[in-house]
């Protein structure tokens, strides 16, 4: 059997936000790939996003083997689940711009009442726009992968290659020779009249001159290019233009813009030939045929003013006329066709208009009547309609009546009209004046920059060869081919740019004036073609110019797309597009100077541009030129792995048969980040000025080398590397290159003619660091100087290079650079050079003199010492020596000892984690996750807390959660600048902290398992501590990185299936589970027996009496244990619970059970649900009532004693027991007043505040209890304050029957009589006080029957007869009380939170209807972006800022008393959302409906989600302010906020799990 093979699959992973967006900064997508292989893009899109009603993904990725087609998109349904995520994977098998969007149907705001559908189809859907996916062009040659970094282009312009194949394959081995693996051609095609490349006679011919042989010396020029010079080739592309003398057009005039495609131009062609016409007659009006000065300038343009613009009466072209629309008007009044336009009167009327002033009546004709206004046409083809014009006369004079006198007659008519029409024309006159204004500028400026600017082209006479200004129009010649056409279409406007233009605007289309305005810089020789909105509007031309692409692909591997910013976008993506089919890796670079970064992404994505043109030779200063190298040099040195790459062995069949010849599948994933624009960059292009005009000619080898060193595409053009003096002038240029390189074999380092020899080097070295991936760069700027460190992020073997650089005034000196010191590094000189070039006066004469032949200044590379290397251990210090003038560099390789195996160190380091993870339990990841300060010196006896970073300051934990939630930012954002950062490369006593605390706790025995991680985090941290410090903060966040993953994923592990395979949320919730859980020495659940206890919230309740509170611990246990699969720490809380049981209660405050508090009225009914849920959710869970407990205090007894009492755990019950003496001593009723009760339990408390009374009201079977002097429910907050007065007394008092309580007591009232029934309680009823026995079974009933009745506040005053309210005192009605029969009578209507609680607990007790109503008007007026707002805020209680250190004379909030009286508290929202869907799905009647329940939950959790990703405690807050805002005096993680929401997952799933029973799906 032969082996088994291993295939690996990328894919890259790309989360959808909930509008559809991709989740990527920026939304630039580009993914190159590493191999040859197809690419997997995966679309992760939460199971009910809002874009998952009727959703669907909608993608122009082809299936294999299909062709590509823009507009065709394949549609992939999103169907809805509330408790997964939906992956989409789609392969890309080819290079290009891929596009992708969503449709949906928008989730309808949450209402009481559903919208009837009658009938009708699926709702309306919308689409999201476009997004793009860019995949990289896989290039290779010779046989080998060439990534574009490793491109080396070098551009050459084919008329001056002389004849082919001789000159030419002479010129290609020199390019070879130089180390270039690319050539650009320019336009190799026929030229047109004005001999210029990128102005084609026929777009579809050879150049015959090169090419004698046509399309067969072109593909033997390419197959010679790769098979003998190893060189690619990349040739122009030019669409937005064609010659003006193109013999086409004349059969084809349609193609461009002439008076019949474009009739907005005739006002512009009209004032071009105006001003052609005055330079023949400037004598004869007795004007300056030559400027001399601005006085001769100011006079031409009073002759413009004079001659052109009054004579061509521009204004026409403006303005209505007005007795052309009066007459009409009028007309149409008397023949009774006047009409209002639909909307177009106000409210009062006609006799509005009639009434209203001119000035308003000429603004009803200006608003409803216009017409002609989309662009400016023929003369006067603005016009108002003269039917408007007519229902605005008969506002004014009533219905015409004939010319019989005593009524208004046409005259007067025509005459109200002419009035109007005056009005009206005023800002058409204005918009005249100004655009007469700017256009007599333009033409002002560009006279004076051609004729008389120095540093213009100084034209000399004004004449026909050289017009006193440049025509924006070519005039077809009359020929028998354009005889046949008009002679509006033989006018066809020039090409030019616009400087500043808005590259998506048409600038010769209808919304543009630029040509009218004269701000086109035209190019004469160049006719704009005219592609329009798509093939159907100029045919020819799109088959035309797709031939041209096609040709072009077939043989070239790169195109670049010549003005692409002029190119209509809708054009490039078709002629691409069809490239593409041709060859599908075509390399595509584009000039694109749309003056916006912004807008050059919209380019790019939708193009799918490899690369984008950017020279050093736009650099103005050696800092610019820094600049520009940092901005394409890479990755800084030590930057963090971002790629964060995870894999997964799949053992599954490749071929999918399962036959023998079955392979292993790897999945790489990795997740797609932003990533700035790809670059060609060029040391010097074909268009700009060469070093030895704009700077030094001796910086023409510094430029280079530092372009050669950057981690992008690079390239040059022919005359640099020979050190021509001048820019080849492509139009007018007619001699031929020479070069050195071209003569003899090019040889590595000194010589003369140029820098070929030193840029063959660097080619190679660039080459080298592309292909291998080297994309790490320090670049440093030092007065003349600029360093480049690029290095490989794996072997960190690397490339410096030293340039001083020769900006003018630099003179001869070495520039005093400081030494350079390279710290854990050693350097091997390759060697120092200097650029010595002859540029005076006369040999640069005799260069340029030549009539032949383009040659280069003399030049010479000389060989320097150059620089001094000191070594000193692994440092590295280099000095320049004293000669080292401007125009010098040198280069060295470097490496780090340390890292010579550094490959296999990010192996060593990433590698092990899993397994040293693998025998942990829950609770030794809470010590090696988390641990806040106060937990930590708890655990270390008070000698070690959190870490403290200088300049950050201290850690949220000790444990690795504390360092990533630091590090997962700065890893992000590569933000190496971070004082983490600083910190590591300072010293290394981060490392020692964590090694030496894990190692610290391992020898104890409750955490013996945590040696194994202490080991692995010890051996690589001894392995990267030998690294240069620089480096440190890469590897420790690789360290960190890989040990927290992997701590992560055990912990989630240990956990129940739901959250293994949940989201990615519900995972950061569970892990809430481990976080809370853990041995505080100080806070056992016991007093003698140390236990994991859950802590209510970090860092606030995190030992001590403060971190174990009976009423947190119960809301919290059902989420954080039982649905995450925690069963034995659920059992054990509820032992621990059960063994303090008095008074029938709980405590509030646990102790350890050495001081237990019992003044929490709500927390014994949480506790009873919670064994309820154990029951029902834990398998066999019905045993835990047998389990027996033994008890702290005495079984029906309200004896306190201390805990060495001899009488403490003398006693024990069972589950069961405890059940029945809970509902017991209610049913009794207790009186009793707290032990210890007084200034030393709660300094707070007023004196009857320590007295309880809690009694069952037998009329309702309601629990009453607390008085108003305490605070015995979750809203606790005793006033502090003794300057305010508030001091004793309860901000939310809460006495009488709360909501919550009720519907507590209901269900664990319903639930025991179930017990009692199947014989698993002794008994089925209690006592009452009077002795009387009630059934558990009725005293549920009569709740029920009492509940809508006392809570429900119904919506019509009318219904209040069949409730028990006060209408005087009812501040909002259609809701549930929170309370009945309090203290204070308004409070009982006080519109809480609360209610969902009994909704969740007891949905029967509500009326659905009722429900709904309730919870639509909480979500309206409570819900808040994460939590629910503790009041109403149209009461007058309402104060929604806790701040707990005021301590102000405001009653209200001093000392925090508002704790509970408007802040958004978290757990709520998790009841508030079970309750919401419970009552949602109650009322659906089919799937959609069904769907957009779970949708309208989903949306609500979003601010949630948010806050618990960016929070560095990986948790959610307790409470927030209004609408949000971050409370400081809050707990940053809070138990039951993470909890109360991992139940409403369980929910989603039980509902989702009811339905698909019913085998009802989601959709």
């Amino acid at each position: 059997m032969p082996p088994k093979t291993m295939v690996s699959n990328e894919v890259y992973l790309l989360p959808l936000n909930d509008n559809g967006s991709p989740q990527v900064a920026g939304e630039y997508i580009y993914i190159a790939p590493k191999t040859r292989d197809p690419v997997t893009i995966r679309f992760a899109i939460e199971g009910t996003s809002s874009i998952c009603r009727h959703g669907s993904l909608w993608v122009n990725i082809p299936k294999k083997g299909d062709p590509f087609q823009r507009d065709h998109f394949r549609e992939f349904k999103l169907v809805p689940d509330f408790n997964r995520t939906l992956e989409i994977s789609i392969p890309i098998h080819d290079a290009g711009a891929y596009a992708f969007y969503t449709t949906y149907a928008e989730l309808p705001d949450l209402s009481n009442n559903l919208a009837s559908t009658n009938g009708a189809s699926s709702p309306k859907t919308q689409k999201t726009p476009l997004y793009y996916i860019d995949v990289a062009p896989r290039l290779s040659l010779d046989g080998r992968p060439l990534p574009l970094p490793a491109l080396s282009v070098f551009s050459i312009i084919s008329k001056f290659m002389g004849k082919y194949p001789h000159d030419w394959e002479r010129h290609l081995r020199g390019i070879s020779d130089r180390g270039y693996n690319m050539v650009h051609f320019t336009p190799l095609q026929v030229r047109g009249a004005s001999n210029s490349p990128y102005s084609l006679f026929d777009q579809l011919a050879w150049d015959p001159y090169c090419f004698p042989a046509g399309e067969k010396d072109v593909q033997k020029l390419v197959e010679s290019l790769e098979k003998n010079h190893s060189l690619l080739s990349l040739t122009d592309i030019v669409l937005n233009h064609t010659a003006h003398n193109s013999e086409w057009l004349q059969d084809h005039p349609e193609a461009g813009y002439n008076l019949t495609t474009a009739p907005w131009l005739e006002s512009a062609y009209l004032l071009d030939t105006k001003l052609l016409e005055l330079t023949g007659r400037l004598e004869e009006l007795g004007l300056p045929t030559e400027l001399k000065s601005l006085d001769d300038l100011i006079k031409i343009m009073d002759a413009i003013k004079k001659e052109v613009i009054a004579e061509i009466r521009l204004w026409e072209y403006y303005a209505l006329d007005v007795d052309r629309d009066a007459d009409a008007a009028a007309e149409a009044w008397a023949t009774g066709k006047s009409k209002f336009p639909q909307g177009s009167l106000g409210p009062e009327g006609v006799d509005g208009l009639h009434t209203a002033p001119l000035e308003e009546q000429a603004r009803f004709l200006i608003e409803h009547g216009l017409e002609g206004m989309d662009y400016l046409g023929a003369r006067f083809r603005r016009r108002v309609s003269p039917e408007v014009g007519a229902a605005m006369l008969s506002a004014i004079f009533g219905k015409y009546e004939g010319e019989a006198a005593g009524s208004a007659d046409k005259a007067a008519a025509r005459a109200k009209m002419v009035e109007l029409l005056d009005i009206v024309n005023v800002p058409f006159y204005k918009e005249y004046d100004e655009e007469v204004a700017e256009t007599l500028q333009q033409v002002f400026n560009r006279i004076k920059y051609v004729r008389l600017d120095d540093n213009g082209p100084k034209q000399g006479p004004i004449n026909w060869k050289q017009p006193l200004i440049e025509t924006y129009f070519t005039r077809l010649p009359e020929t028998k081919k354009t005889a046949k056409h008009k002679k509006e279409d033989l006018v066809l406007v020039n090409n030019g740019w616009v400087w500043g233009g808005n590259a998506l605007v048409d600038n010769a289309g209808p919304d543009s004036r630029v040509y009218l305005r004269r701000e086109v810089i035209v190019w004469g020789d160049c006719t704009k073609l005219r592609y329009g909105k798509g093939p159907e509007d100029s045919p020819w031309l799109w088959e035309h110019m797709t031939k041209y692409a096609r040709m072009l692909a077939k043989y070239f591997a790169g195109f670049r797309i010549d003005n692409c910013h002029s190119t209509p976008i809708h054009v490039a993506e078709h002629i691409l597009d069809e490239a593409r089919r041709v060859r599908p890796d075509l390399y595509v670079v584009a000039e694109l100077f749309t003056g916006n970064e912004e807008m050059d992404y919209v380019f790019v994505k939708r193009l799918g541009l490899s690369s984008l043109i950017r020279e050093a030779m736009q650099a103005w200063s050696t800092g610019e030129l820094s600049r520009l190298v940092h901005r394409h040099g890479g990755r800084p040195i030590g930057s963090f792995e971002v790629d964060e790459i995870s894999s997964a062995e799949v053992r599954a069949p490749a071929n999918g048969n399962g036959t023998a010849d079955q392979a292993y599948t790897r999945e790489i994933i990795r997740r797609i980040k932003p990533v700035p624009v790809q670059a060609l960059f060029m040391d010097c292009t074909h268009d700009n000025e060469v070093p030895a005009q704009k700077r030094d000619a001796r910086d023409t080898l510094p430029n280079a080398a530092l372009v050669s060193m950057c981690s992008s595409a690079t390239g040059s053009v022919m005359g640099y590397d020979e050190i021509y003096p001048r820019l080849v002038e492509l139009v007018h240029e007619t001699r031929l290159y020479t070069s050195e390189s071209s003569k003899f074999p090019v040889k590595v380092g000194e010589g003369k003619g140029g820098i070929g020899g030193l840029k063959k080097f660097l080619n190679q070295i660039h080459t080298l660091m592309g292909m291998d991936g080297y994309d790490e760069t320090h670049i440093h700027h030092e007065d003349e100087y600029v360093t480049v460190h690029r290095v490989h992020p794996g072997s960190r073997k690397g490339y410096f290079l030293i340039a001083h650089t020769a900006f003018p005034g630099y003179g001869n000196g070495n520039g005093a650079l400081n030494p350079v010191h390279l710290t854990g590094t050693k350097a091997k000189h390759l060697g120092s050079w200097t650029l010595e070039v002859d540029t005076s006066k006369e040999v640069v004469d005799e260069v340029l003199s030549d009539k032949k032949l383009l040659r280069g200044l003399p030049s010479r590379l000389v060989g320097l010492p150059g620089i001094r290397m000191e070594v000193k251990g692994n440092d590295t210090t280099i000095t320049v020596r004293d000669r080292f003038p401007p125009g010098s560099i040198a280069l060295f390789e470097t490496w780090i000892p340390a890292a010579e195996h550094s490959t296999g160190l990010d192996v060593f380091v990433t590698s092990g984690a899993k397994a040293a993870m693998e025998e942990l339990d829950l609770v030794d990841l809470n010590f090696l996750l988390y641990k806040c300060e106060p937990e930590e010196r708890d655990a270390s006896e008070g000698k070690d807390g959190v870490y403290d970073i200088p300049g950050h300051g201290k850690t949220v934990y000790a444990g690795l959660q504390g360092w990533w939630s630091i590090l997962k930012d700065v890893i992000k954002d590569n933000n190496l600048a971070h004082p983490i950062c600083q910190h590591l490369r300072e010293g290394q006593w981060a490392l020692d902290y964590i090694v030496g605390r894990l190692e610290r706790a391992s020898k104890k025995e409750s955490y013996a398992r945590l040696a194994k991680p202490a080991e692995w985090l010890k051996e690589r941290f001894d392995a990267i501590r030998i690294i240069p410090s620089f480096l440190l903060p890469r590897y420790f966040g690789l360290v960190l990185r890989t040990a927290y993953m992997a701590a992560v994923e055990r912990g989630v592990s240990l956990m129940k299936a739901n959250i293994v395979q949940g989201q990615w949320f519900l995972k950061s919730l569970a892990m809430v589970s481990a976080q809370q859980t853990g041995l505080v020495n100080s806070a056992s659940l016991y007093p003698n027996r140390l236990v994991p206890s859950l802590a209510a919230g970090l860092p606030h309740f995190a030992v001590e009496w403060a971190r174990c509170w009976g009423r947190d611990v119960f809301i919290s246990l059902r989420g954080l244990y039982l649905g995450t699969g925690r069963f034995d720490e659920a059992r054990e809380h509820i032992h621990a619970f059960a063994s303090v049981l008095k008074h029938g209660m709980i405590p509030n405050l646990l102790g350890s059970g050495n001081n237990p508090r019992y003044n929490a009225r709500d927390s014994v009914w949480f506790f009873l649900q919670c064994i309820q849920d154990f029951t029902k959710l834990v398998p066999e869970g019905m045993s835990i009532l047998d389990d027996k407990v033994k008890r702290r205090f005495l079984p029906y007894d309200d004896t306190y004693f201390e805990v060495d009492d001899p009488r403490a755990y003398s006693k024990e019950s069972t589950i069961a027991e405890v059940i029945l003496e809970v509902f017991q001593r209610h049913a009794e009723g207790m009186k009793f007043r707290e032990a210890n009760a007084g200034p030393g339990l709660d300094m707070q408390m007023s004196d009857a505040g320590f007295d309880q009374e809690i009694k069952v009201d037998w009329s309702n079977g309601f629990i009453f209890g607390g008085n108003q002097q305490n605070c015995g429910t979750w809203m606790d907050k005793m006033g502090e304050s003794t300057r305010a007065g508030s001091k004793g007394v309860p901000g939310t008092p809460r006495d009488g029957a709360a909501v919550e309580i009720t519907g507590l007591l209901y269900s664990s009232l319903k639930w025991a009589a179930d017990l009692s029934k199947a014989g698993k309680l002794s008994s089925a009823s209690v006592r009452k006080a009077d002795g009387s026995e009630v059934s558990l079974k009725d005293w549920a009933k009569l709740i029920k029957d009492n509940f809508e009745k006392c809570f429900f506040v119904p919506l019509s005053p009318s219904e209040d007869s069949h409730y028990d309210v006060n209408p005087a005192v009812v501040n909002r009605r259609g809701i549930y009380k929170d309370l009945y029969r309090s203290g204070k009578e308004y409070e009982d209507y006080q519109l809480r939170p609360n209610f969902p609680i009994a909704m969740t607990a007891a949905p029967d007790l509500f009326d659905p209807k009722h429900a709904m109503h309730a919870l639509c008007v909480a979500d309206a007026v409570l819900r808040g972006p994460t939590g629910m707002a503790t009041l109403d805020p149209s009461d007058l209680n309402y104060r929604p800022y806790y701040r707990n250190s005021e301590d102000s004379e405001d009653f209200a909030t001093s000392k925090g008393r508002n704790y509970h009286q408007g802040p958004e508290w978290l757990w709520p929202t998790g009841f508030f959302l079970r309750a919401l869907l419970k009552f949602d799905l109650m009322r659906r009647a089919d799937a959609e409906g069904r769907t957009e329940a779970f949708q309208q939950v989903t949306r609500r959790l979003i601010g949630c989600k948010e806050m618990i990703e960016r929070s560095p405690w990986a948790g959610l807050t307790e409470l927030t302010q209004k609408n949000g805002e971050d409370c400081p005096d809050s707990s940053p993680t809070q138990a039951w906020s993470a909890g109360c929401l991992i139940d409403l997952y369980m929910d989603a799933a039980e509902e989702q799990a009811k339905l698909e029973a019913k085998s009802l799906p989601l959709r």
